[in-house]
C-alpha cells in the first residue's frame, strides 16, 4: 500500500475532497519477538508473580519450567506448523500450554473450555488439528477415550489450582482427515470465527502481527511489572490472545477470572476491586451497564480496552480509568482502530456514541465504494484494513483470495474487506455504521445468520430455517428463527429440543432466543425469503409482548417476568419457563440482574438466577431478599 503516514500531502485539498484513506503513525521498529520478549522477563524477574489466581500464584520462573516440561512430556510429537486445539479455560494450565506451544512452534488455535462435540468434529473435518488438549469429557467422541479408534491420549502435567482449572488434562493425538485444510507457514495461532456455509472459519495470523498490536498495548497502556493484567475474555475468542500476550510480554501478572464474573457487571467490578487489576479487556455489553451506573472511585483500573459491539455512550466525568473503544476483526488481529477517552475531555458530556477512532501504528484503513474505489470524506462505505496486522488469512485458500483482496484500484498492498459500513470524519476518525451484509453481532461476537440455519437444518424433522436478527429499542440484536418441517414429518420439531441440540454447534451468542414453527415462509416478488418481512413480524411480536401484563401478578412477578419478556423480544414466555431454555444468555442475565437491583434494590447473582428451575423460583428468591433487606431495616 502506498505510504502517506497520517495523511501527509493531503493537507492542502479540501476537507471535502480528502479520500478516506489514513495510515496510521509509523510502527517503531521492535526486532525482539513476542516469545523472546516474554523470555526476557523470565531471565529479568524469575520470581515475578506471572500468574495470580485467587489464593494461587505462579512465578515466570514456574511457569517457565512447566511449559519445558510441558514440551518434554511432548516428546517431540509435536512440531513447527502443527495446529493444536486447546480446549481449556482461563487458568495457569491455558497460560502453560500456549507458551509451550508458540516455543515449540506449533500452532495454538484456542477453542475454549466447552466448545461444543458438534463444533469440534466439524473443526476436526475441515482443520487438520494435529491433537486436542483438554479434559477427556469435552472432546469429541474419536478423541474421547484412549485406544477407540486411532486416538492416543497422553497425560499432560498441567497446574491443576485455580478457580476455571480442571484435573487429568490430556493431549488428545487423531491422524488428521484427509484433505483437512493445514496451518500456512509461519502462523502463531488461529481463531475461528462464524461462516455462512453453517461450518465455522480458521483465520491464521502470524508472530509480527501480533508483535505490532502488542507494541501499541504496552505503550498505550503503560502496562509493566506491578500491573495486573485481566485474563476475562472467553478463550474462543481472539481478544483473549492480546490480553494473555500482553501481559507476558510485558512482566505484569495474569489474573484469571472466575466464570460468574463474566456474567454479571456488578461482580465483575467486585472482582475488579479485590483482584487488584489495573489493566483490563471487555466486551462492550458488558461495560455498558457499568457506565450507566455510578462508577466505583476506588479502582485500581488504568486502562479499560472494550470492544466486540457498537458503544453507545461515552464514559461520563466520573470514570477513573481510560476507555478506549476499540474495533478489529480477527482478520486484522484484534484491535486496529481506537478511540481513547478520558474524564478530563472536552466532549465527556455528551450523549452521542464515541467513534471507533484512528487506525494503530502500522495499521491502514480505506473506506471504499462497492466498486472498490475510495470514497471522500464524509461518505458511507466498506472499511478495508491493511498494513502491519492484517492476518495470513484463512486457513481455506479460496476463501482468503475471496476476503483478502486488493486494497483498491489507487491503492497498493493487500487488504481485508471487512464487510462494515463506516464513515471517515474529515479529521480521519472512524464512525461504525454498521454491517453491510446478513452478519450480525450478537453479545459482541460476529455471527453468520447461515450458520445458525444450518445448524437447525441438522435436524431431520427440520426441511429448511431462516433467522432474523430484530434489535430492541436500544440497538441490541437478538437471534430469531423460523423452521419449516420437513414433510412427512411425524409431529413438527419442539423448539426446546430444536435449541437445545444446536447448542452442540454453535457458541452461545449464536444459540436463537427463540424458535417460530411455520408452515410456510414469507416469499417477497422475486419468489426468494421476505427476510425483511419476518423482520417486521418480529418486531411488531417485540412490541406487543414488552406490554403485555400478567393479571393478578405480584410485583415482583411483573418485573421478573416483563423483564425477561422484554430482553428476550418473547410474549410467550411464563413464569414456569427455566430462564435458559427460552434464551437467555450470559449478558440477557447480566441485563436482567442489573433491572432488578435497580426496580427492587436488591442484588442477585448470575449463578442464583442460572440455579433455579424455573422463572416462579427466581421470583421467590428476589420477595425472600426483599423481605431480609425489608426486616433488616427495620
Amino acid at each position: 500500500m502506498t505510504t502517506l503516514p497520517n495523511d501527509e500531502g493531503l493537507q492542502d485539498m479540501t476537507p471535502r475532497a480528502l479520500p478516506s484513506l489514513l495510515h496510521g503513525k509509523e510502527a517503531p521498529q521492535d526486532p525482539t519477538g513476542v516469545l523472546a520478549r516474554y523470555e526476557e522477563w523470565v531471565r529479568r524477574t524469575p520470581d515475578s508473580p506471572a500468574v495470580l489466581d485467587g489464593a494461587h500464584s505462579w512465578t515466570y520462573g514456574e511457569i517457565d519450567a512447566a511449559a519445558d516440561a510441558l514440551i518434554r512430556t511432548w516428546d517431540g510429537r509435536l512440531r513447527p506448523g502443527d495446529l493444536v486445539g486447546v480446549c481449556l479455560d482461563r487458568s495457569a494450565a491455558l497460560v502453560v500450554t500456549t507458551v509451550a506451544l508458540a516455543r515449540v512452534g506449533a500452532v495454538c488455535l484456542p477453542l475454549g473450555p466447552r466448545p461444543g462435540e458438534r463444533r469440534l468434529a466439524a473443526v476436526g473435518e475441515d482443520v487438520g488439528v494435529a491433537c486436542l488438549i483438554g479434559a477427556p469429557d469435552v472432546l469429541p467422541p474419536a478423541y474421547r477415550e484412549a485406544g477407540q479408534g486411532d486416538a492416543e491420549h497422553l497425560a499432560l502435567p498441567l497446574p491443576e489450582a485455580g478457580a476455571n482449572a480442571v484435573a487429568g488434562v490430556v493431549a488428545a493425538f487423531l491422524p488428521p482427515t484427509p484433505g483437512a485444510h493445514a496451518a500456512p507457514a509461519n502462523a502463531l495461532y488461529a481463531v475461528l470465527t462464524s461462516g455462512s456455509t453453517g461450518r465455522p472459519k480458521a483465520v491464521a495470523v502470524a508472530e509480527p502481527a501480533l508483535r505490532a498490536l502488542l507494541g501499541w498495548y504496552r505503550a498505550e497502556t503503560g502496562i509493566g511489572p506491578g500491573d495486573r493484567q485481566s485474563l476475562l475474555i472467553g478463550v474462543a475468542f481472539d481478544p483473549h490472545v492480546m490480553e494473555l500476550w500482553a501481559g507476558l510480554t510485558s512482566g505484569a501478572a495474569l489474573v484469571p477470572a472466575p466464570d460468574a464474573v463474566r456474567w454479571d457487571p456488578a461482580a465483575l467490578v467486585d472482582w475488579w476491586r479485590e483482584a487488584g487489576v489495573t489493566v483490563a479487556v471487555s466486551a462492550t455489553p458488558m461495560i455498558e451497564p457499568l457506565l450507566d451506573a455510578d462508577w466505583p472511585q476506588d479502582l485500581t483500573l488504568r486502562h479499560l480496552i472494550v470492544g466486540g459491539d457498537r458503544m453507545r455512550r461515552r464514559p461520563g466525568p466520573d470514570v477513573t480509568c481510560v476507555v478506549h473503544n476499540a474495533y478489529g476483526p480477527a482478520e486484522a488481529t484484534v484491535v486496529t482502530t481506537t478511540h481513547a477517552m478520558r474524564a478530563t475531555d472536552a466532549d465527556v458530556h455528551e450523549e452521542a456514541a464515541p467513534p471507533i477512532g484512528i487506525p494503530l501504528p502500522g495499521v491502514s484503513v480505506l473506506v471504499t465504494d462497492p466498486e472498490g474505489r475510495v470514497v471522500p470524506r464524509g461518505e458511507d462505505g466498506e472499511l478495508r484494513i491493511g498494513g502491519a496486522q492484517l492476518a495470513i488469512g484463512y486457513l481455506d485458500p479460496e476463501l482468503t483470495e475471496r476476503r483478502f483482496v486488493a486494497a483498491s484500484p489507487t491503492e497498493e498492498g493487500r487488504a481485508y474487506r471487512t464487510g462494515d459500513r463506516v464513515r471517515m470524519r474529515a479529521d480521519g476518525v472512524l464512525d461504525f455504521l454498521g454491517r453491510l451484509d446478513d452478519q450480525v453481532k450478537i453479545s459482541g461476537v460476529r455471527i453468520e445468520p447461515a450458520e445458525v440455519e444450518a445448524a437447525l437444518e441438522q435436524d431431520p424433522a427440520v426441511r429448511g430455517a431462516v433467522v432474523v436478527a430484530p434489535r430492541d429499542a436500544e440497538g441490541r440484536a437478538r437471534l430469531v428463527a423460523y423452521v419449516l418441517p420437513a414433510a412427512g414429518a411425524a409431529a413438527p420439531p419442539a423448539p426446546d429440543a430444536l435449541l437445545a441440540a444446536v447448542r452442540g454447534w454453535l457458541p452461545e451468542q449464536a444459540v436463537p432466543s427463540a424458535v417460530r414453527i411455520v408452515d410456510a415462509f414469507a416469499l417477497d416478488a422475486n419468489g426468494k425469503v421476505d427476510r425483511a418481512a419476518l423482520l417486521k413480524q418480529e418486531e411488531r411480536t417485540d412490541t406487543s409482548g414488552a406490554a403485555l401484563g400478567v393479571e393478578g401478578a405480584s410485583t415482583n412477578e411483573r418485573l421478573v417476568l416483563g423483564t425477561v419478556r422484554e430482553l428476550l423480544g418473547r410474549a410467550d414466555v411464563a413464569l414456569t419457563d427455566n430462564f435458559t431454555d427460552v434464551g437467555g444468555t450470559s449478558l440477557v442475565a447480566a441485563r436482567l440482574l442489573a433491572a432488578i437491583e435497580r426496580e427492587a434494590g436488591v442484588r442477585l447473582r448470575a449463578p442464583e438466577l442460572l440455579r433455579q428451575p424455573d422463572l416462579r423460583a427466581v421470583v421467590a428468591l428476589l420477595d425472600a431478599r426483599c423481605a431480609a433487606t425489608l426486616k433488616a431495616a427495620v
